[in-house]
């Protein structure tokens, strides 16, 4: 079996070609940065009470997260 030499040049190419291949593959998966509401914007936008809101977090109906604050 002859030996292959691998040029600088030859890895670079490669990396760009693999590269633009991965960008094409997940280019089309990325999602939109999150857009965080707040408790009053989500009640006002679904018509709802405060407890209905508090009982669909608890339900797992709406995801959520708490904002920590710094001290």
């Amino acid at each position: 079996m002859a030996a292959e030499i691998i040029t600088k040049e030859d890895l670079k190419e490669f990396g760009d070609r693999l590269l633009g291949r991965i960008k094409s593959i997940i280019g089309q998966t990325i999602e939109q940065p999150k857009k965080w509401l707040r408790s009053a914007q989500v009640r006002k936008l679904l018509n709802i009470s405060p407890g209905t809101l508090t009982n669909m977090r608890i339900h797992g109906i709406i995801k959520y997260t708490k904002k920590i604050s710094a001290c």
